[in-house]
């Protein structure tokens, strides 16, 4: 089931920024906890901006951010929306994110080849005015350990060498997809997107939902999203991916892991052929179809034996992006057949 549209939550912003314009004019370029900001960006009188992020932190720049470094979960959203991150990170390079293929990423500079791995000298050449990234639930309760670092840091004393050249801020990577896509979506105007840009996306998003709806209905196959390793095989609890709980809402079926625990049901590659779904989406990342094939207690899994596996690449949480990747989803669905 589908929640409301993004124009009446940027209105319930706006209302909530109008105050903190005010509060906030001639703010200086600084990083610090201020609750008097809202909820979300604004502008100040004076061109300041400030963006409160998910841990509370009100993050303050003199001007609006134009030169900004984003985590690649997020920079695919920006590029999306029309911004041209300076530079990105994260587990992935864009040479090897299948996300980036269609993107122009002319001019973005690859700060680092793996997680956690960010050149500072290059950052600090880029003079970026503000880095985006993400933060990550630590439970289905949705706690945010603020004493960790942010996503794609490797830790809290590199986090800190990053604030040293341009603020950071941190968008919660959990809880209702929609809602992360609007955060999102809300962020990207207040740095420069086209509030057109944005509602045409949001237009194609909406028909793909709704064809996403059908084909959930009509196929009545159970998904399985799922990584896997030398280690064995994570299934994902689709609870706990802000992106799965969004289909859920829509209608598609997906497994819910037996083992417990937060985001991941871990299954050895002894207990492997316990895992069952008509259709598996298996992360770009890890082992593919050939190396399953390999898994003698997994080789001999219905949906893999039939040929229904496809790319799960985490698809980016903005509107463009999630209306391509539910197209091809419920083109799937449509193709495959009952298995279980």
């Amino acid at each position: 089931m589908k929640t409301f549209r993004r124009g009446s939550f940027r209105a319930a912003l706006v209302t909530s920024v109008a105050v903190s314009a005010l509060l906030l004019a001639g703010c200086s370029s600084t990083n610090s906890s201020d609750d008097s900001a809202g909820n979300g960006s604004s502008a100040a009188a004076d061109g300041a901006w400030s963006y409160k992020d998910a841990t509370g932190t009100t993050v303050k720049v003199d001007h609006t951010p134009k030169r900004v470094v984003v985590l690649n979960d997020i920079a695919i959203s920006f590029i999306e929306y029309g911004l041209k991150p300076v530079g990105t990170f994260g587990q992935l390079t864009m040479a090897k994110d299948a996300r980036f293929d269609d993107l122009d990423t002319d001019g973005i500079t690859q700060l680092g080849e793996a997680y956690g791995d960010i050149d500072l000298e290059q950052l600090a050449a880029l003079k970026p005015d503000l880095v985006v990234t993400s933060v990550y639930p630590t439970d289905e309760k949705g706690t945010l350990d603020t004493t960790q670092p942010g996503y794609g840091f490797k830790d809290k004393e590199q986090q800190k060498q990053v604030q040293a050249i341009a603020p950071v801020a941190q968008v919660e990577w959990g809880g209702k997809g929609e809602d992360v896509i609007k955060t999102i979506a809300s962020l990207a105007e207040s740095l420069g997107a086209k509030e057109s840009t944005v509602d045409k996306a949001e237009d194609r998003f909406e028909t793909a939902a709704d064809d996403l709806e059908k084909a959930a209905k009509e196929s009545d196959l159970s998904v399985v999203s799922m990584y896997a390793d030398g280690d064995g095989a994570y299934v994902t609890r689709p609870s706990d991916e802000p992106t799965l709980q969004m289909y859920t809402s829509f209608g598609v079926d997906f497994v819910n892991p037996k083992p417990k625990g937060f985001y991941w049901g871990i299954y050895s590659w002894e207990n492997a052929g316990q895992i069952t779904g008509d259709v598996i989406l298996l992360s770009q990342q890890g082992y593919q179809v050939a190396d399953l094939e390999k898994q003698p207690t997994f080789a001999d899994n219905a949906a893999l034996e039939a040929g229904q596996v496809h790319s799960w690449t985490f698809p980016a949480l903005d509107y463009a992006s999630q209306a391509d990747y539910m197209t091809k989803l419920a083109g799937w669905l449509e193709d495959s057949k009952k298995l279980s």
